[in-house]
């Protein structure tokens, strides 16, 4: 797949924009500051719903402006679909598909599929588990476009589930009498019900993923020590992602189980302790945690690898073999399904070393969209459309 056009209306720095783009690699160019991210973070919108640089929607409405549209075509398997999607602060946002409007906006993932490679991945290693537990549900998303919902759903429970919890932490700490804790079983079911889902995905995705960031790790660095993922869960019965899963059902059992063992500390806290909104992706090199004992030449070699691992999974690559054999994955992933990928200011970033092996591997890739601010930043290989970014504008190279 590839996107071939772009539209912007009040998105970001854009008051309006229109750039026609080809299969293979198109390289985005202009000093920093001038617009080259925003071009590259729309189109990663349209496949995730989400920005790689903001955790809400109001900053990509321009300044004064009550609301972005972004538009792109698609062509897949040889055919176009044209998906629009207005963004408006504080209201849902509104999608079309070849101008038929959908009930919701998540109803266009699956349609297009990127992997975006960002200095801002260097905190998948070195940061928090938030930011790793979102990384594995944005790729299951892709991977399993329905999954968008059961996150979502998982999330309002933990939410409302936590708000009793703090409620009653309240009741308690007054000597208002006994605690009654029914209310709670019963968002403990519903927790428990949706959190053994997310965890069997989760699950399923690391065990795929491990092979493909093993030699991923390989090929961008001097492989001074095996890259490896595991998954640490509040449940304990979940496993680290290795070896035979555990089915969702034994997970809702698992996690049912758990949430009861951890009521008293949960009513001292007043917050929900069990479940996959409390997990980690644990990655180590070598035997050892990778953050705080890699190197920064190794932290960037481990994100590369997490990053060429998603596309791989997603349908890029010459193996046959890339798309996890598990029942949950999306059927279409076979066809013309190649990731477009994104490589948003990275190769300032990289040594020589690191950014010659990068650029070789994402070469053969369906489409390939790069931002710098020189010329010299992008490799020769990806050197192929070239548009010249200024404030505002953007202009095809000659």
């Amino acid at each position: 797949m590839y996107v071939s056009h772009l539209s912007l209306l009040d998105f970001r720095s854009y008051a309006a924009a229109d750039v026609e783009l080809e299969p293979g690699p198109n390289a985005f160019v202009g000093r920093n500051g001038q617009g080259k991210t925003n071009l590259v973070e729309a189109i990663g919108y349209v496949a995730t719903l989400s920005s790689h640089r903001v955790a809400n929607d109001t900053p990509l409405i321009r300044a004064g402006a009550e609301r972005a549209v972004v538009r792109t075509r698609i062509v897949r398997a040889e055919r176009a679909s044209t998906v629009e999607l207005e963004i408006t602060a504080g209201k849902a946002n509104r999608a079309r598909v070849n101008r038929g409007q959908l009930g919701r906006a998540r109803d266009v993932l699956g349609i297009l599929r990127t992997v975006l490679f960002a200095p801002e991945d260097l905190t998948l290693v070195k940061g928090d588990p938030d930011g790793r537990r979102r990384f594995l549900d944005q790729l299951v998303v892709q991977l399993l476009p329905r999954a968008s919902g059961l996150l979502s759903d998982y999330e309002r429970v933990v939410r409302q589930r936590s708000a009793l919890l703090k409620s009653l932490r309240g009741v308690r700490r007054s000597g208002g009498g006994v605690v009654d804790t029914s209310t709670l079983e019963v968002w403990d079911a519903r927790a428990a019900q949706l959190g053994g889902q997310v965890l069997a995905m989760r699950l399923a995705l690391v065990q795929a993923m491990c092979p493909h960031v093993a030699a991923a790790y390989e090929q961008v660095s001097d492989a001074d020590g095996d890259a490896e993922l595991t998954y640490r869960s509040s449940v304990p019965e979940a496993g680290d992602g290795t070896g035979q899963l555990p089915t969702a059902e034994d997970l809702e059992k698992a996690m049912l189980a758990a949430m009861a063992a951890a009521h008293p500390q949960e009513l001292e806290r007043g917050v929900s302790l069990v479940g996959p909104h409390r997990d980690d992706l644990v990655l180590t090199l070598g035997g050892l945690p990778a953050k705080g004992y890699a190197s920064h030449g190794e932290s960037w070699s481990f994100a590369l690898a997490l990053r060429l691992a998603s596309y791989r999974l997603l349908g890029g690559g010459d193996d046959p073999e890339h798309v996890p054999d598990a029942a949950f994955w999306d059927p279409d992933l076979d066809t013309d399904a190649d990731p477009v990928l994104i490589l948003d200011d990275v190769f300032a970033e990289l040594d020589v070393r690191r950014r010659e092996r990068l650029a070789e591997l994402v070469a053969p890739a369906r489409q390939v969209l790069v931002t710098a601010a020189v010329p010299g930043d992008v490799p020769e290989g990806l050197m192929g459309a070239r548009f010249e970014v200024t404030p505002g504008q953007v202009r095809r190279a000659g």
